[in-house]
């Protein structure tokens, strides 16, 4: 396991040091929350252990920046808190923060690496995601044109998804878990399209009528396949997600969607997001039917569709963020674009 270590203690970072090293773990110190900051934008580190009070930037502070996603690096970290109190409500503090868990001060050497082992346990889920998106690419790897898609998707997925809350809207539905599962599914959004035949979903050009009525039924292929999982995992939070936005990403807010005609608040919440996310790829990628739009007609068109195609909280998060999905799209950019509809 990489551990990085934060805390202004120089006798407590030796000590966490050395039964961390002893017990085969690659660890690396920081002596504030800023440095811990910029050592996990530099490297991937799987557990973060970080005193509460530090100076510049605290414990809790340091989670909030971590579950924010403002990491460079997308692999989940696991972090645990190090406190000389013990009181329910900082450790709802903590807990609200993003902190996985808690270790009192002074701490008790085995129960460190008890507590470590039990972030390996956590930390193995990743590899569920893992399968997820090589899933999803394997499914997308039919259409040639799709390039980085997923990338783009899902980092925009997870922006706005950040993006809601701080606002206001949607707290009491998004938390870290919500951002995190909406980033690790949103890959699955079109997993029914591996159930379109080669002569509608591979077509040069545009789709007749007949075409598209084909091509609509991957919304609901998808939830089908989906479905058949949940009834093996029923508990499954991931699995209902990843459900969620296969079967309702092509819905309206106007309920002039598909394959339901779910209206407004009746679409779940991540797949109106990843709604925007989908669309908003659609518009700055080339196909072979058209140029890639820039950024600002593509932004048109969305603050056009607000309240008719998109969820208007979302299409607010995407002009909050707008900055972060330019970035994303010049991090993932593939070919040049045009500046107007007209060309």
């Amino acid at each position: 396991m990489r551990v990085l270590v934060a805390d202004d203690d120089v006798i407590a970072v030796e000590l966490l040091r050395e039964v961390l090293a002893d017990a085969g773990h690659d660890v690396t110190c920081a002596a504030d929350g800023n440095e811990a900051l910029n050592l996990l934008n530099q490297g991937s580190f799987q557990v973060l252990i970080s005193d509460w009070e530090m100076p510049h930037l605290d414990g809790v502070a340091l989670c909030k920046e971590v579950r924010r996603g403002f990491l460079l690096n997308d692999s989940y970290v696991y972090i645990i808190l190090l406190t000389g109190h013990e009181t329910t409500a900082e450790r709802i503090q903590g807990l609200s923060a993003g902190a996985d868990d808690f270790i009192t001060k002074p701490f008790n050497p085995d129960e460190l690496l008890a507590r470590i082992s039990a972030a390996e346990r956590i930390l193995s889920l990743e590899t569920r995601d893992v399968a997820i998106f090589a899933m999803a690419k394997l499914a997308e790897s039919r259409d040639v044109e799709t390039g980085k898609h997923l990338e783009r998707v899902m980092s925009y997925s997870r922006v706005l998804a950040q993006q809601l809350p701080a606002m206001g809207c949607y707290v009491s539905e998004i938390d870290p878990e919500f951002v995190r599962l909406v980033y690790s599914t949103s890959p699955l959004h079109d997993i029914g399209k591996v159930g379109i035949p080669d002569g509608v979903l591979l077509k040069p050009g545009r789709l007749d009528d007949r075409e598209f009525e084909i091509m609509k039924t991957h919304a609901r292929i998808g939830a089908e396949t989906l479905d058949a999982a949940l009834k093996r995992f029923p508990n499954a939070k991931f699995l209902r997600m990843a459900r969620d936005i296969a079967a309702s990403h092509h819905e309206r807010w106007d309920g002039q969607g598909y394959p339901e005609g779910l209206k407004g608040e009746a679409i779940p919440l991540c797949a109106r997001i990843v709604a925007l996310a989908d669309v908003y790829d659609a518009l700055t990628s080339k196909r072979v039917y058209k140029h890639a739009f820039a950024h600002d007609v593509a932004k048109g068109i969305i603050i056009n569709d607000a309240g008719s195609h998109f969820d208007p909280a979302v299409v607010g998060a995407f002009l909050a963020a707008e900055a972060a999905f330019i970035q994303i799209y010049d991090q993932y950019n593939e070919v040049p674009t045009v500046t107007s509809l007209a060309a």
